[in-house]
């Protein structure tokens, strides 16, 4: 697999990313980074450099939770499956 490099822009300012994931991909990625630092520059007036800070502490934040998420449903997941196995040996 080859790396592909994106030009993305992010509050105002281009960067070049390299990466195996597709140029799509990045894009969207950038599109969420700059769209949370848009928000974050209208709700605080902070500089830059905070703002990226504070952008990425959300998307961390976003991430943990969705992994815990995650981890729940597996676990609910094997309960169900189970209950299933439970269910069909009592019918046997």
């Amino acid at each position: 697999m080859q790396k592909i490099k994106t030009t993305v822009r992010i509050a105002g300012k281009e960067y070049a990313i390299t990466s195996y994931d597709s140029e799509a991909y990045i894009q969207n990625v950038a599109a969420w980074v700059d769209q949370k630092m848009k928000e974050l520059s209208q709700a605080t007036r902070l500089p830059a450099g905070q703002l990226a800070v504070l952008a990425a502490v959300k998307a961390t934040d976003d991430m943990m939770k969705s992994r815990e998420e995650i981890r729940r449903l597996k676990q609910e997941l094997e309960s169900a499956r189970a209950e299933i196995e439970r269910m069909k040996h009592e019918q046997a």
